[in-house]
């Protein structure tokens, strides 16, 4: 593989690598421990603060071949696909800008429908979820009130406040906070010392 990104090089694969969002990790890395998963998620904040990177981490410990646990392996062929990007069809990354109407949430909705080909889990991750329409969100309601089984929806958001509070009630909710400075300043030297700079 050729030169890359250091921001991709280096995003969180593991709780124990989220900066700045102790208690996220803990939380839920105390729940898959358990055995206590909740059915969908909300994780709100800031731009760049590991909202996504959060729900592909738990994406990984849902569907990891050793899991559900709190410390996938990132060797199994879900760890690595999910790390990658290019999850299969049981982890499904969407963009909720684009993906913000009425059909395409009630297609998302009969998609769920049908158990993973190879994982553990369907997951699906919808990222700028605040952008999905009225009508999308009151599509979606129904499956957020009574989910397959298999079935675990994941939403990151700016906005919290633009999704409704029938959807939010149904959803475990995690603020992520912005990263101290502090905290940043020590990832970065950690990252100089890995690149020898």
């Amino acid at each position: 593989m050729g030169y890359l990104v250091l921001a991709r090089k280096y995003r969180p694969q593991t709780f124990d690598d989220l900066v700045g969002q102790e208690h996220i990790a803990k939380t839920l890395t105390n729940a898959l421990e358990a055995k206590r998963l909740a059915h969908a998620y909300v994780f709100s904040g800031p731009r760049g603060c590991g909202k996504t990177t959060t729900a592909r981490i738990l994406a990984k410990a849902l569907n990891c071949v050793k899991g559900p646990t709190a410390s996938p392996c990132g060797e199994c062929p879900q760890c690595r696909d999910i790390a990658a990007g290019s999850s299969t069809d049981d982890v499904l990354e969407i963009d909720g800008a684009s993906n913000r109407g009425i059909d395409q949430i009630r297609e998302l909705r009969d998609t769920v429908k049908y158990a993973p080909a190879r994982s553990r889990y369907r997951v699906i991750i919808i990222d700028e979820a605040h952008q999905i329409s009225k009508d999308g969100f009151n599509a979606l309601l129904k499956t957020l009130e009574e989910p397959p089984p298999h079935v675990v929806f994941m939403m990151a958001t700016t906005e919290a406040q633009k999704i409704p509070e029938t959807i939010l009630s149904r959803c475990q909710r995690f603020q992520v906070r912005a990263i101290a400075p502090a905290d940043i300043v020590g990832r970065l030297k950690h990252i100089l010392t890995k690149e020898n700079i």
